[in-house]
């Protein structure tokens, strides 16, 4: 017997217990200004809970931040986000772009917290009622961090509200509802509310899960601590660049921003569509090898494995995406089947676990993506042709 059906109402949470902007600073303008200039949302709601916490009893909020502490940052394994990991720990993702996502994010987290005072300062008002320092002598940036994370792990994103209630921390929210990448779910605010309708039929005891956006893995492990093996919205990107020392340079970036592409271009591969990627990144690809102006257009416009640009150009294209995908492969500390051999042992720890699973899904897409590039090649009428040299050619990262 089924508890909840599709549709069914599964909560609803006052908007007097959602933790917003606007209910922080009390002033929507004051919250805008802040958010669109140096400091983010989390940034700010983080501020409040850590002033809050030192208010001890006192504070309204008391019960909601000690499930916070609680969580410590952790999502729904029970696993901290990477931004808390230690630089031993963050070996485990050498070779995948995860790494520099989360020294990215860390930088970010940094200049941000050296932005605080900007707060104390512009909303005055609010932090009277606080007899602390100001935020960068009341709190090390260690334990701001900390903040940052747990409210990241269990923010909600509202859709159709002011850019000041659009972040919220909603109590029986994330983490205690568990994040999925293939359901219709959303947190909603509802008048007075911000509730939860059911997108599928639930039994008693079952978890209730609810959407966290067309997120790619990466991001799910940096800001809730988990991989969805299941996401379709799964990606890697590749960024392409056209060579500026290239004669011709001028030319192609025109050509190529007729044809909506720009000198410095990021392809997403998304699991599922390798083949896909790979198609629509070789006409930008042979537009960068060619020297003759004549045939840059007929480069563009061309479809399928083939194009009108000499053999010997084709193979270059084909072998510079090859050696591109098995660079990358080789940049990683494990193979696919070791990667196997970690996810089966019980004794593995949980943080190798999930940085096991994010890069082993990032091998099997790039295998995907180089067996689609080698099927080209054995399209090719002539594989004995020798690859064009090429000054020119682009630059992938």
């Amino acid at each position: 017997m089924y508890f909840m059906q599709p549709g069914d109402v599964a909560f609803s949470v006052p908007n007097s217990l959602v933790v917003t902007l606007e209910r922080v600073l009390g002033n929507e303008t004051i919250a805008e200004l802040l958010t669109t200039n140096k400091l983010s949302e989390l940034a700010c709601l983080a501020l409040y809970l850590m002033y809050e916490k030192k208010q001890g009893k006192q504070s309204f909020w008391r019960p909601f931040i000690r499930e916070l502490d609680r969580q410590r940052g952790r999502g729904q394994l029970a696993i901290e986000s990477p931004l808390l990991w230690s630089s031993e720990e963050l070996k485990y993702f050498t070779g995948s772009p995860m790494k520099e996502i989360v020294l990215e994010r860390s930088a970010g987290i940094k200049k941000e917290y050296e932005e605080l005072d900007t707060v104390w300062f512009m909303a005055g008002s609010l932090f009277k009622q606080y007899p602390y320092d100001i935020p960068t002598e009341a709190f090390p940036f260690e334990i701001f961090k900390q903040a940052f994370v747990a409210v990241q792990s269990c923010v909600v994103h509202l859709q159709n509200v002011s850019l000041a209630r659009r972040f919220a921390l909603v109590p029986l929210g994330p983490p205690l509802l568990s994040y999925k990448s293939n359901c219709k779910a959303m947190l909603k605010a509802v008048g007075d509310f911000v509730q939860l309708e059911a997108d599928r039929e639930y039994k008693a005891g079952e978890p209730i899960v609810v959407w966290c956006g067309p997120q790619p893995n990466a991001r799910l492990l940096l800001n809730y601590g988990f991989v969805d093996e299941d996401n379709p919205h799964d990606r890697l990107i590749v960024e392409v660049s056209l060579d500026t020392k290239d004669p011709l340079y001028q030319d192609k970036r025109i050509i190529a921003q007729r044809n909506g592409k720009l000198s410095v271009q990021t392809f997403n591969i998304y699991i599922g569509r390798e083949k896909e990627a790979i198609f629509d990144m070789l006409p930008y690809l042979r537009l960068s090898y060619v020297s003759d102006p004549s045939e840059m257009q007929s480069v563009l416009s061309s479809q399928g494995p083939v194009c009108p640009v000499s053999p010997c150009t084709e193979r270059a294209v084909l072998d510079q995406l090859s050696r591109y995908f098995r660079d990358r492969l080789a940049g990683y500390l494990t193979t696919a089947s070791e990667d196997e051999i970690v996810l089966a042992d019980p004794t593995t720890n949980a943080k190798r676990q999930v940085a096991t699973q994010l890069v082993l899904i990032e091998k099997k897409m790039l295998n995907s993506c180089l067996a689609a590039v080698n099927e080209i090649i054995d399209q090719l009428p002539d594989l004995a042709v020798t690859p064009c040299p090429s000054p020119y050619s682009p630059i992938m990262k």
